[in-house]
């Protein structure tokens, strides 16, 4: 089997439904095509918007693949038979989206790395309340739990991402025109996500991925030469993760990723036992790590499980001879103050790592709900 040169992914990304994102991906397939490109759609979802629906007209479409589950039929979209057509470039919307079970990879960005390694270009739509790093600050404005989300490195890997961007008040103006959902949807969404702080809030959210992404790009592509202050403050700059079975640590590895990006820092995310592994550990409290540490893996963080019978000394001194800066712990759950004083790990991690920062980080309580 020959093999191929990876194809481009180009991401076209906005804050919110109804921005414009599939729009502006169609009408580059449409550009594509007229220019003899040969392009077909893998994936489409029309939404009953008929604007956007007439942008694939002349568009090859492969048929999606249908996935029983539980007694009802699904569609999803077929990569195989997208592999066998073999175009120069696929059109596949909504990047963060959950496969059905039963289909052969979880999500649809991973059939987006399928195609890409394949030799696919791909045109994609996500929004940024998606982006695995901002979660938790999406779930602060909105009050909203996003559980689709991707790895900031695929989007990092991607070639290019275009901003599609409206302002709130014409969003508005499209949701209550009835562009963007039907009536009775669209009435539910402005009571909900589609408030217009919730909006502005996630714009300017957007618009400083957008200016950081440029920032990224351009210094990867033409590197200016450091001094030697900023390559010595870059080599040493280190975050260590303290991971445990708290359900905050989810947020912690979330929070340490997304600025380890920002200072170009190296990220680890460690758990401490006194055996070396998780074995000892109740079953509840084993798969709580073991989820912590495979979704920090997910991210591109390295992970360890250290052996000690002191958590928080074995954690500093590990941050020693990594020469970690940043030590980012979760704070612990409501205790006394004399157990804080007496058992706390984070309390005695600040007591001990006078070199180093640390971060305690917690989250607002807030009603949760939970969007797709």
């Amino acid at each position: 089997m020959p093999e191929h040169k990876r194809g481009k992914l180009k991401i076209f990304m906005g804050y919110a439904a109804g921005v414009g994102k599939t729009y502006r991906m169609l009408e580059e397939a449409q550009e594509r095509k007229a220019a003899g490109v040969d392009i077909v759609i893998g994936y489409f979802e029309p939404h009953a918007r008929k604007e956007t629906i007439a942008k694939t007209e002349g568009l090859e479409m492969v048929p999606r693949k249908t996935i029983d589950y539980r007694g009802s039929p699904f569609e999803e979209m077929d990569t195989d038979a997208i592999l066998e057509r073999h175009p120069q470039i696929c059109v596949v919307d909504e990047f963060p989206h959950t496969n059905v079970p039963g289909s052969t990879r979880s999500k649809r960005w991973e059939d987006v790395e399928v195609l890409l390694a394949n030799g696919i270009d791909v045109l994609t739509t996500m929004n940024i309340q998606h982006l695995e790093s901002l979660n938790d600050q999406v779930f602060q404005i909105s009050g909203i739990r996003v559980r689709e989300t991707v790895p900031d490195w695929v989007v990092q890997q991607a070639d290019e991402v275009v901003m599609v961007d409206v302002t709130p008040r014409a969003l508005l103006h499209r949701l209550q025109r009835g562009v963007v959902y039907e009536r009775e949807k669209a009435e539910r969404a402005l009571q909900n996500f589609f408030r217009e702080s919730t909006l502005v809030a996630l714009r300017e959210l957007a618009l400083r991925q957008a200016a950081h992404e440029v920032e990224q790009r351009i210094a990867s592509n033409e590197p200016p030469a450091p001094s030697v202050e900023e390559v010595s403050h870059r080599r040493h700059h280190r975050i260590l993760v303290f991971v445990t079975e708290n359900p905050k640590t989810a947020m912690l590895i979330r929070r340490a990723k997304r600025v380890s990006d920002f200072l170009g820092a190296e990220c680890f995310a460690v758990a401490v036992q006194p055996t070396g592994d998780l074995s000892a550990l109740s079953q509840a409290d084993r798969e709580a790590i073991e989820r912590h540490l495979n979704f920090a893996r997910n991210l591109h963080i390295e992970t360890r499980i250290l052996e000690g019978d002191d958590a928080a000394s074995t954690l500093v001194d590990f941050g020693r001879r990594n020469q970690v800066t940043q030590i980012y712990v979760t704070r612990p759950r409501k205790q006394t103050w004399l157990q804080l004083l007496n058992s706390d790990p984070a309390q005695k991690i600040i007591s001990l790592a006078k070199d180093m920062q640390i971060v305690i980080v917690s989250d607002r309580e807030k009603a949760s709900q939970e969007r797709e």
